[in-house]
């Protein structure tokens, strides 16, 4: 995959592989899955507990798999291959692999999600790969994106500049909004943007214009709150300006992770029984639709580190280190931390109820 990176929507090299190594390990699998293109399932397995380990694989535009996804999804693929054989010795128990394209935009786990998929899951996990550190309680935010579009009148910007609109200053002057906006919402919130349509001619007052912003914030209870601050902005903006204003969400929302201690203190004992040593996790920083899938059932995305230096994701640097000597040594790690959790849950009916509980209760 890392060779041959494939954006969000478009993986069909990557799930067609995955869904047939499943297919020739005996897995039950359907393809495409829930009427998403790239998305797959594999199951193994009869009766409960169910646990599902998802695969991402999509990449970024012009940088490839500078997130790491080829590895998540290796990861993931080479634990339900090796629990594969184990599934038929279990009394009960069922796996689930499962593909999830195009996290990077419209994440399928939201789809899946609303479509109940995770819904009688007792446990749903990935690895996400990350640089010079691990850790286990993985935490995202809430987030929205959302694009503003405003309309005014054109005019010839030299010749009569007094009878147009100007529907980039509307832009403009929302971008400073929301800049003095950043005063008064809670610390955590992120606010960030960019122009994404701004005129055609420099001597033409521009009719239309637009800005696609995300927004985030802990929780989506306070999101929704921010945005309503947000919405006012442009409001007030399209009124100096004397513009018309439109927003819509451009990509799926997605909802912040829901922790689960028991789940991830598991976790933290799996790690160290594969020589990984965690750190204490940091705040919440980017956002998942891993969060969705965690609003369903109790959920982890631990993150995994693949190489010893600093390495920002979303890089061309971080797209190399995901090929290195180390990155796949950590891969096999990785399958061996996801197929040991897995058998936790499956041989272990105490602990899948205390992870039941925890989740009812938050």
């Amino acid at each position: 995959m890392a060779s041959h990176p494939e954006l969000g929507e478009q993986e069909f090299e990557a799930s067609r592989k995955m869904n047939d190594l499943l297919a020739q390990a005996h897995f039950e699998t359907e393809y495409p899955y829930s009427d998403i293109p790239t998305a797959f399932c594999g199951k193994k397995g009869k009766g409960t507990p169910h646990v599902a380990l998802l695969a991402e694989y999509d990449a970024l535009p012009e940088i490839g798999h500078g997130c790491g996804h080829c590895l998540h999804g290796s990861m993931t693929l080479l634990a339900g291959l090796a629990l594969s054989p184990l599934m038929s010795s279990l009394s009960t128990g069922t796996l689930f692999v499962i593909g999830t394209p195009a996290e990077e935009t419209n994440g399928a786990k939201v789809t899946l999600s609303e479509k109940g998929i995770f819904d009688s899951m007792d446990l749903a996990m990935m690895i996400h790969c990350n640089d010079n550190v691990s850790y286990v309680p993985y935490r995202s935010l809430a987030m929205d994106a959302i694009e503003f579009t405003f309309t005014g009148q054109t005019a010839h910007a030299a010749g009569a500049p007094w009878e147009g609109r100007n529907a980039l200053n509307g832009v403009q002057l929302f971008f400073h909004s929301i800049d003095m906006l950043r005063q008064h919402v809670k610390p955590g919130v992120r606010m960030h943007g960019i122009v994404s349509k701004g005129g055609e001619a420099p001597n033409i007052v521009p009719d239309l214009a637009s800005a696609k912003f995300y927004f985030r914030a802990p929780d989506r209870k306070y999101l929704d709150i921010v945005l309503q601050k947000v919405f006012k902005c442009a409001q007030g903006v399209a009124l100096a300006t004397e513009t018309e204003v439109e927003w819509k969400n451009v990509e799926f929302s997605f909802h912040e992770m829901r922790p689960n201690k028991a789940a991830e203190d598991m976790m933290e004992g799996v790690f160290a029984e594969c020589g990984i040593s965690t750190t204490p996790a940091p705040g919440a920083g980017g956002s998942s639709d891993m969060g969705n899938v965690s609003q369903h059932c109790p959920a982890l995305q631990p993150l995994l580190s693949i190489t010893d230096m600093q390495i920002p994701h979303h890089t061309r640097e971080f797209a190399q280190a995901v090929t290195t000597p180390r990155a796949k040594e950590m891969l096999k790690i990785g399958a061996q931390i996801l197929g040991r959790a897995a058998l936790r849950c499956f041989t272990d009916p105490l602990f899948c109820e205390a992870i039941k509980k925890e989740f009812l209760s938050y």
